[in-house]
């Protein structure tokens, strides 16, 4: 599944327990990095809590926010102040908290602004960010990127049967007419060129989909990235009865 380590997976017993054990998990793990620490955030209702726990104290104080850098791994094309907006989730749970440099949060444009012209504007943005128009397999963009899984197996807006499926060369693509809201998404390239992937998984609809993925089910999107990094599935006991994981 990775073209980096084999991949690691952890069962929690609750969503909760889950959210807090990966939240310890993201702080050591950027308290660790000496430099800039770049995060991809996801979207949808399972990081909502990590977010929650990652802007209250204790770990908002011992997160290393004044190198910290936040980028999105999609979003809907809304005002970021629309409840159905990635930004808008991570902002209300997370980055209103978080003694983080404006200059450091690197949202989607989403308004005024068609789908095309955003996926160019954020991919220009990243581009500046790696310092390259090409990335360099030794040389993530990202230290960490957060995923979740969708119940027909999409990650980020990287839906079944999508074009975007097979883009190689651009970093962010919109995806128009597939859901009921138009999108801008990373790419496969731009999210495995990340030092470590984390999927988290939580609740019994997601069952199948994880069963699905671990067994490589090609037409599953999330079964197709292959990070650069490291690969974590992190998962609730609803959603991962399966024995590759190890139980807590």
């Amino acid at each position: 599944m990775s073209a980096g380590a084999e991949p690691q997976a952890r069962t929690f017993a609750t969503p909760d327990e889950l959210a807090r054990n990966v939240a310890d998990w993201i702080v050591e793990r950027a308290r660790a990095q000496p430099h800039r620490f770049a995060l991809c955030l996801s979207g949808g209702e399972t990081p909502k809590r990590l977010y929650e726990l990652l802007g209250a104290a204790p770990r908002r104080d011992r997160f290393p926010w004044e190198r910290t850098h936040l980028f999105w791994g999609d979003e809907r094309m809304v005002p970021h102040k629309d409840p159905r907006s990635n930004f808008h989730m991570a902002y209300e749970a997370l980055v209103r908290y978080a003694p983080i440099l404006a200059a450091n949060i690197h949202a989607v444009p989403t308004e005024r602004i068609s789908p095309a012209a955003a996926a160019a504007e954020y991919e220009a943005t990243l581009k500046r960010f790696y310092g390259a128009d090409k990335f360099d397999a030794g040389r993530p963009l990202f230290d960490l990127t957060l995923l979740g899984l969708g119940e027909d197996g999409h990650l980020a807006s990287l839906f079944p049967g999508s074009p975007a499926l097979a883009e190689t060369n651009r970093w962010v693509v919109p995806v128009v007419g597939e859901r009921e809201l138009d999108r801008v998404t990373l790419t496969y390239p731009a999210l495995a060129s990340s030092a470590a992937v984390a999927f988290l998984v939580a609740g019994r609809l997601k069952r199948e989909a994880l069963e699905r993925v671990h067994a490589g089910d090609p037409s599953l999107p999330a079964a197709r990235l292959r990070p650069a990094g490291e690969l974590y599935w992190f998962a609730d006991r609803a959603a991962a009865a399966m024995p590759v994981f190890c139980g807590e």
